[in-house]
């Protein structure tokens, strides 16, 4: 309807202003015609010795017709001399045009008198011009034309516009309506998807067709259910996996703690239950810090980093991890002569480190070795961790930074993963505007390599 009605004024507007504009044409048209007629009469009427009738009556004799419908002379007092018609000789004429023309007064502004009139298809002109003889105003031509003609093609013209003008609003209804029926139609349709969607049907897509503005509101809004199916997957599998990964420890606990209190046992016997029970209190403990701590890294606001080398980072890792790694009869080697500075919370480079090297030590077979080595190239840093365990198989990789997932899930368990470490490391990486690629071969070894932004600092040399 907005619509509807900026397009009439704009329609009104125009026909108002093509009338106007054709009602300025003709009168400016025949104004100059007009008075030029006037002038001519009054330049030849000037030379008479005497103004009478009789000379009057030649000199528009001589100069023939001037398609006017009345001509009247008159005197400086306003006393008609001459009228072609016949109708006011000797009687005063005092219409407003000779009134201004014999005005004394207004001689150094001009005395030229014009008025224009259109009605009902007619046009009536009038024009007076004074006559002058030396410098003196001796009498005035009065002309006044009544044109059917022209007033009929006035008329035509407003009749045209304004049909015109009504066609065009009729036809733009007709499109406004057309085209708000069926924008209305489409939009039920993604109205419609949206509350099948907010009830908890995510793989509902809505289908417009089409090539316009809302054929791509569609084509995003299913995008956006697709992610949404995608995200209620993840959560769904997310919360099976907790629950799963959080009820074994509790059954074992429940299986252990019943044990002991229906059964007779002896001290010894009691101190292993309770070992066990120790030892699934303390996994319990371990998933439930990876699950917060990956819904910290997913939902605080990253804190302002730093620029920092990673070599003394990797160094207080390693220090730290060496004692398990001797106990398991693996090599750790550091090559770090690469140093090179990142943009990175330095907790979080020590948590990526951490997660890596101790995957590297848990996952690798007896007599195995380590290697943490630092590179660089022009625009990053790189670190690698490569150990020579178990490997991994290909169709395992792209699922290996998903949460909860393990390539072995027995022997992970037994080592105590959550399968949470590799997902939390990602989030970090990624975080800190780095990437995380993984190479492997089943029996040989993996490599996990992590590239950062190099962060060279200026020293000034003295």
């Amino acid at each position: 309807m907005t619509y509807v009605f900026i397009t009439f004024f704009v329609l009104l507007f125009l026909n108002i202003y093509t009338t106007k504009a054709t009602h300025e044409l003709f009168y400016s048209n025949n104004k100059v015609a007009m008075l030029e007629k006037c002038q001519l009469a009054s330049d030849e009427i000037a030379k008479l010795e005497v103004m009478n009738r009789e000379g009057i009556g030649d000199i528009f004799n001589e100069l023939g017709s001037m398609t006017v419908t009345r001509t009247v002379v008159t005197d400086p007092y306003g006393l008609a001399i001459y009228d072609s018609l016949g109708q006011s000789e000797g009687s005063f004429i005092l219409f407003p045009e000779v009134v201004q023309a014999l005005d004394d007064t207004m001689w150094q502004y001009g005395n030229d008198s014009f008025s224009w009139v259109y009605h009902d298809g007619a046009m009536r002109s009038c024009a007076a011009t004074p006559v002058i003889r030396f410098d003196a105003i001796i009498g005035c031509v009065y002309m006044t034309e009544y044109n059917v003609e022209q007033g009929a093609l006035i008329k035509s013209v407003q009749s045209n516009v304004l049909h015109t003008t009504l066609i065009l609003e009729i036809i733009l209804i007709f499109f406004s309506l057309v085209f708000s029926k069926t924008f209305s139609r489409r939009l039920q349709k993604i109205m419609t998807s949206m509350r099948i969607i907010q009830e908890g049907d995510y793989s509902h897509k809505v289908s417009l067709g089409g090539n316009d503005e809302l054929t791509v509101l569609g084509d995003e809004f299913n995008d956006l259910t697709e992610r949404l199916q995608t995200s209620e997957q993840k959560r769904s599998r997310f919360v099976s996996d907790a629950s799963h990964e959080l009820k074994t420890p509790l059954a074992s606990i429940k299986l252990l703690t019943d044990s002991i209190m229906q059964n007779d046992m002896d001290t010894e016997t009691i101190r292993e239950f309770v070992g066990d029970i120790g030892d699934e209190a303390e996994r319990l403990n371990r998933v439930a810090s990876k699950l917060l701590s990956l819904t910290k890294v997913d939902g605080e606001p990253v804190e302002e980093s730093q620029i920092i080398p990673m070599a003394p980072t990797i160094r207080r890792v390693a220090q730290r991890l060496s004692g398990i790694a001797m106990a398991s009869g693996i090599t750790l080697s550091l090559d770090l002569a690469m140093d090179t500075p990142i943009l990175i919370l330095e907790d979080d480079l020590y948590q990526i480190v951490f997660n890596l090297i101790e995957n590297g030590i848990k996952y690798n077979v007896p007599g195995g070795s380590l290697t943490v080595r630092l590179s660089r190239d022009e625009e990053n840093a790189y670190l690698e961790v490569s150990d020579t365990g178990m490997g991994i198989p290909e169709d395992a990789i792209p699922h290996l930074f998903e949460r909860f997932f393990r390539v072995d899930k027995a022997r992970s368990r037994q080592s105590g993963g959550s399968g949470l470490g590799l997902a939390i490391v990602r989030a970090i990486i990624q975080r800190s505007r780095g990437d995380i690629r993984v190479t492997s071969v089943v029996g040989e070894g993996t490599t996990f390599t992590v590239s950062f932004p190099a962060f060279d600092t200026e020293v000034d040399s003295v």
